[in-house]
């Protein structure tokens, strides 16, 4: 339903034309896909066919670190047992291929392209015929879509409205921040001179920092520069995805605030946000960026001077990060890393986390009402390991410094009484590994 909807609201407005539709859910074989064209798709997302060819049984366990086909886990015993193949996934891809073939010559089609939004090519007489469906009207959904005759483009006269994506869209990249970065940080890509810049940023300027880390990995790969070889002191509001992907040497501060996925896919890189100088608002009651922030990080330095929003740290797998406080479902599947709450944070706090620490700031105990020990897997206890005493409070003066946090700066002054008030967050299985690869390298 959501894909014909879609067809139809694009195509009355005069809008597909511009843009490729991609659909995914429960699409398996060759006809799955006809069916998905027809309605309006261009693009198709599979995972679980693919995944029965790599081996998968589907147990539903990815998130328990227990699969027992290896797939969907760090077990270094499990994942022994992976016998997946690329060459079923491929060969299952060529089927797919063919009966799509088989199928679009019934249908007398010679290409995709003359296939996609004909939903007048859908027979519903056999549905329709079935006592439980006999009921249903489909029309609203498989009836063609016309476009609007009172749309700006169409009053000089009728014509064909496109039902598949027939132009190609600019997207502004001649224009992106980045290439002003990259121009100006050229002595630093070529020979590693350190370079400064001070900048205005606006909500427009998306995924500032990605095409420059992407220089980098060009010429240097994953070791990046040394830390602070690129230093860019950034004032405004920054768009989506702020410093996604950035690469090491490259430190990104920011005096005002950002939006969502800030710092997605951080590779080694160092950001810093923090509230304009001269805000009279308290940072750790006020939000400072947005949701999903360091999804999918493997690397790297986060400092946030403010409250986030939602899943901040998702999948996280081996970045730093300091925050004031969280929405809900904070360190969702994280599995690896370093998470400094300075704050309260919302429900559902380390669902599915398999690996990472999390060190919580909780003065009135409220913490374990909003904390989701997945099971009896994921486990909370109080900050008393030595080397768990120097971690936290080197993070929270790298937060202090970095950011000028006063919330920070006060935990520290009495740092024995708020280390008391530090619970500890650690999945049982990470701890086991950790321990199994000390002892290991006791050995040696």
């Amino acid at each position: 339903m959501g894909l014909a909807e879609t067809q139809q609201v694009l195509v009355k407005n005069d809008l597909r034309g511009r843009i490729r539709v991609q659909t995914d859910g429960q699409i398996k074989t060759g006809r799955d896909v006809v069916i998905a064209a027809l309605l309006g798709a261009e693009e198709f997302g599979l995972s679980s066919a693919p995944l029965v060819a790599m081996g998968c049984i589907m147990m539903r366990v990815c998130h328990l670190n227990t699969c027992p086909v290896g797939i969907a886990t760090q077990d270094p015993v499990l994942r022994s047992r992976f016998a997946g193949q690329p060459e079923n996934v491929v060969a299952f891809f060529f089927f797919l291929a063919q009966e799509v073939r088989e199928i679009m010559a019934e249908l007398g089609f010679r290409t995709m392209d003359e296939m996609i939004g004909r939903m007048d090519m859908l027979d519903t007489a056999r549905v329709l015929s079935h006592y439980k469906t006999s009921g249903l009207d489909l029309t609203p959904i498989l009836t063609p879509p016309t476009p609007d005759p009172h749309l700006p483009n169409l009053k000089s006269g009728p014509r064909e409205v496109a039902r598949r994506c027939v132009t190609t869209q600019d997207h502004g990249l001649e224009e992106a921040l980045d290439r002003e970065l990259i121009a100006k940080t050229r002595s630093a890509l070529e020979h590693g001179t350190p370079v400064c810049l001070d900048l205005p940023i606006y909500n427009r300027n998306r995924t500032v920092g990605t095409m420059l880390s992407g220089r980098i990995a060009q010429k240097y790969g994953a070791e990046g520069l040394p830390d602070d070889t690129i230093c860019l002191r950034f004032y405004g509001s920054a768009g989506q995805s702020f410093g996604a992907f950035l690469a090491k040497g490259v430190t990104m501060l920011l005096e005002g605030d950002a939006n969502d996925y800030l710092g997605k896919g951080l590779s080694g890189g160092r950001i810093a946000v923090y509230p304009p100088k001269g805000a009279h608002f308290d940072p750790a009651e006020n939000i400072i960026a947005g949701n999903t922030l360091l999804y999918g990080a493997t690397s790297g330095e986060v400092y946030l001077c403010g409250v986030v929003g939602e899943r901040f740290a998702v999948r996280n797998s081996g970045a730093i990060a300091v925050v004031e406080g969280t929405g809900d479902h904070g360190c969702e599947y994280m599995t690896g890393g370093t998470v400094v709450v300075l704050g309260n944070t919302g429900r559902n706090f380390a669902a599915g986390m398999s690996g990472g620490v999390a060190y919580v700031w909780n003065p009135e105990g409220a913490f374990a009402q909003q904390f989701n020990d997945n099971h009896g897997l994921t486990q909370l206890e109080p900050v008393h390991e030595p080397g768990d005493f120097e971690t936290l409070r080197t993070l929270i003066e790298n937060h202090a410094r970095c950011t000028g946090s006063k919330r920070a700066s006060t935990l520290l002054q009495d740092w024995e009484t708020s280390l008391a008030q530090f619970v500890k967050v650690v999945s049982l299985e990470y701890r086991r590994a950790q321990a199994e690869r000390q002892a290991r390298i006791a050995m040696t």
